[in-house]
C-alpha cells in the first residue's frame, strides 16, 4: 500500500463550546469513554496509514504529546506542529509541507472533531487510500445541507459542484471533514485566495481540484455515522451514540490500541504494554480483556 501520510487539524479555538474550552482543546474533552481525538486518529489508522502529523494551537500541544507521545506504543509515528492562528483548513496541508512530513507523499486530512463509525467505512477508508491522481472526499446524507459544504452532481451522478453553505443547496449530500489528497495539495493549498475572514478554506482547495475534473467523490451509506461534534449538542449526542453502541455490542469503538493491535503492528506484548497505563479503568480493561 502507497505510504500515504495522515494529518489531524487539532487547531482552533473551540469557540461554540466556550465556556468548556476556555482552558482546554475541544479534540482532548471526551466523547464517551474517550478522548474526541482517538476517533479521528483510529480514522486514519483504519486506512492503513502509520505516519500521522497532530497539528495544534501553541498552548495544546503539550498536552496533546502527553496523551499521544510519539506513537511508538501503537507501532506508528506521530508528530506534531502549529497552527499559530486559525487560518483556515486547508493550511494544515501547507503547515504539512513546511514541516517537511509531507515530502512529496500523498495525505489525508481529518478533522479533530470528527467521528466516522461503520463497518463498511472501513472497507471504503482501505480503498480510497490506494494512490490515485486527484482528490477523494466524503459525501454524507444530511436533512439541513444549509449548514455545511454541499455537493452537487449531474444525472449521472458525477459531481458538478460543491458549495459552502449555500441558501439553495444542489443536493442533501454534505461533504465530511475527511479529505484525501495527491502530492500536489500543498501547492495548490499556497494558490488559494484567503476568504473574507482571512482563511485559507478546505472548500476552494476542493473547487481547485473539481475545476481540474480530479474530483472524486465517495458517497457514505446508511451503515456508516458521521458526526461533527463542534457544539455542545452535537457532543452530547455523539457520546450518546458511543455509549450505545458499546453497551449494546459488548465493544468499543475506536480504540487506537486495539486498531494498531489488529492490524499486526503490535504484538501481543506489546498490545498489554499500550493497556497498562489505562488498566485500571473500563477502557484498559476492555483491551486486556482482548487477550483472553
Amino acid at each position: 500500500m502507497e505510504n500515504r501520510r495522515g494529518i489531524i487539524l487539532a487547531g482552533g479555538t473551540g469557540s461554540r463550546l466556550h465556556p468548556s474550552t476556555i482552558s482546554v482543546s475541544k479534540q482532548l474533552m471526551p466523547v464517551f469513554d474517550k478522548p474526541m481525538i482517538y476517533y479521528p486518529l483510529c480514522t486514519l489508522m483504519s486506512a492503513g496509514m502509520r505516519e500521522i502529523l497532530v497539528i495544534t494551537t501553541p498552548r495544546d500541544q503539550d498536552a496533546f504529546r502527553n496523551l499521544l507521545g510519539d506513537g511508538s506504543l501503537l507501532g506508528i509515528s506521530i508528530t506534531y506542529a502549529v497552527q499559530a492562528k486559525p487560518k483556515g483548513i486547508a493550511q494544515a496541508l501547507v503547515i504539512g509541507e513546511d514541516e517537511g512530513f509531507l515530502d512529496g507523499h500523498q495525505s489525508a486530512l481529518v478533522l479533530g472533531d470528527n467521528l466516522f463509525f461503520g463497518d463498511e467505512f472501513d472497507d471504503q477508508l482501505l480503498e480510497t487510500n490506494k494512490p490515485h491522481v486527484g482528490a477523494t472526499v466524503f459525501g454524507y446524507h444530511v436533512k439541513n445541507p444549509k449548514d455545511y459544504g454541499v455537493l452537487g452532481f449531474d444525472d449521472d451522478g458525477r459531481v458538478t459542484s460543491i458549495e459552502e453553505k449555500p441558501d439553495n443547496p444542489q443536493s442533501n449530500f454534505a461533504v465530511t471533514g475527511l479529505y484525501f489528497y495527491d502530492e500536489h495539495a500543498p501547492t495548490y493549498a499556497r494558490t488559494v485566495r484567503p476568504s473574507g475572514r482571512q482563511e485559507l478554506e478546505i472548500t476552494a482547495l476542493n473547487q481547485a481540484y473539481l475545476d481540474r475534473g480530479e474530483l472524486r467523490v465517495e458517497t457514505l451509506g446508511t451503515g456508516t455515522t458521521w458526526l461533527d461534534t463542534g457544539t455542545h449538542r452535537s457532543l452530547l449526542q455523539a457520546s450518546n451514540f458511543v455509549g450505545i453502541i458499546e453497551e449494546r455490542q459488548g465493544r468499543r469503538i475506536c480504540c487506537p490500541e486495539e486498531v494498531a493491535w489488529r492490524k499486526g503492528w503490535i504484538d501481543d506484548a506489546g498490545f498489554a504494554r499500550a493497556a497498562e497505563p489505562v488498566a485500571k479503568s473500563n477502557y484498559g480493561r476492555y483491551l486486556l480483556s482482548l487477550l483472553d
